[in-house]
């Protein structure tokens, strides 16, 4: 045990050993931490018993995996809904992360390159490893980068799958998305993959995503999302077309041996998704707080934000310096954690805040100001 201690100290020296937060309790507490960003989680109580009179009688476990479960209807049914919003086939998954190390492992047969945004999740990294085939990576939203890598590539493949965010978890900042519709549409070789985790129910009509909202959907080959995030509930589902779909119930490791979410958990999903379709008022109100706080963060730091979303940063300079914000935020009722390595590179390190629609132009001030004055003595 003792090279796995030893590591466990380096990380401590570095101020960056983790643990798992306590149960704080505490209802005077901001919290900005959590990726509720259309406040459904915390308002989940009121919406219960309307959700279990219409599906108390499902089933608290499926037992088994989605090939082999019996009882398909609210699966079958969560994903025609799904259907409808993007107008193609729909394949549920236990979670984002099992999504893309199912998927992009799949896709990696010979003669495929996969070229990844070097910010990509680190659930999509996985699932590039794990393909072991060829790839490699372009500059963050660098799109002239990617195309030179593609130009010099593209004769020696049968396929090049791009993969990308189209909004990014730590920065915030949004994903050229357009732009690399325009390169699939010069090289028809190339399959658009897009990571919509963070813009599902947030962004876009009926809270689809970005992709919809900038009218890319027939540009996109697959869009991944989650109903982990904005959605309330547990699980993600990919978008594709009927042969991708095919192809991947035969072939997707993750969907094909875990088992899957439980009856009880899709049919919540399906309920905070009717929820979330109606919640523009709210969306807009997000977006217009969001708005409002990352000009006051660059404000505050004279640095600046590249976010265009609900996910905001505060630069720290370096783990200890985020660990003393995090802890001061906290002593004046603001609950936001700090981000460090291996999440961020070094000098990366930061505070995320996780803006949601529940806040009101008044928190918002408040919160600001107290990221001034805890800044200030921090970082300043």
């Amino acid at each position: 045990m003792n090279g796995y201690n030893e590591i466990l100290k380096i990380f401590g020296d570095e101020s960056r050993l983790r643990s798992i937060p306590p149960h704080r309790g505490e209802d005077s507490l901001i919290d900005l931490t959590s990726n509720d960003y259309m406040g459904l989680a915390a308002r989940a109580n009121q919406w219960k018993k309307d959700f279990f009179n219409l599906f108390g009688s499902q089933g608290m476990t499926s037992s088994a995996s989605r090939l082999l479960a019996t009882d398909q209807d609210i699966y079958y049914q969560l994903e025609n809904y799904l259907e409808s919003t993007y107008s193609r086939p729909v394949l549920l998954f236990n979670s984002g992360y099992h999504a893309n190390v199912g998927i992009l492992p799949a896709l990696s047969i010979p003669g495929t390159l996969i070229i990844t945004d070097r910010l990509i999740h680190a659930s999509a990294i996985d699932g590039v490893r794990l393909g072991k085939g060829n790839f490699t990576r372009f500059n963050h939203n660098d799109i002239s980068h990617l195309e030179r890598i593609i130009e010099k590539e593209y004769s020696g493949y049968d396929r090049i799958i791009i993969v990308c965010e189209s909004i990014y978890s730590m920065d915030g900042d949004l994903g050229s998305l357009s732009r690399i519709a325009d390169l699939k549409r010069r090289f028809p070789k190339i399959i658009l993959y897009v990571d919509e985790a963070h813009a599902i129910g947030v962004t876009g009509p009926k809270g689809a995503g970005v992709t919809a909202k900038e009218h890319l959907l027939p540009e996109v080959d697959i869009i991944v999302g989650t109903f982990g995030k904005a959605v309330a509930s547990q699980g993600a589902f990919a978008v594709m077309r009927e042969e991708l779909k095919s192809y991947l119930i035969n072939t997707a490791r993750s969907f094909i041996f875990s088992t899957m979410i439980p009856p009880i958990n899709a049919a919540w999903t399906l309920f905070m998704l009717k929820k979330l379709a109606d919640m523009e008022e709210e969306r807009n109100h997000l977006s217009c707080i969001a708005s409002k706080f990352r000009e006051g963060v660059k404000e505050i730091t004279g640095m600046p934000n590249t976010s265009r979303s609900a996910i905001v940063p505060l630069p720290a300079g370096n783990a200890e310096n985020a660990l003393k914000l995090s802890y001061l935020l906290e002593l004046e009722g603001i609950l936001a954690l700090p981000i460090r390595r291996p999440t961020v590179p070094p000098g990366g390190e930061r505070i995320r805040f996780s803006l949601h629609a529940s806040l009101s132009d008044e928190n918002v001030e408040k919160i600001l100001e107290i990221v001034s004055r805890v800044y200030n003595k921090v970082v300043v």
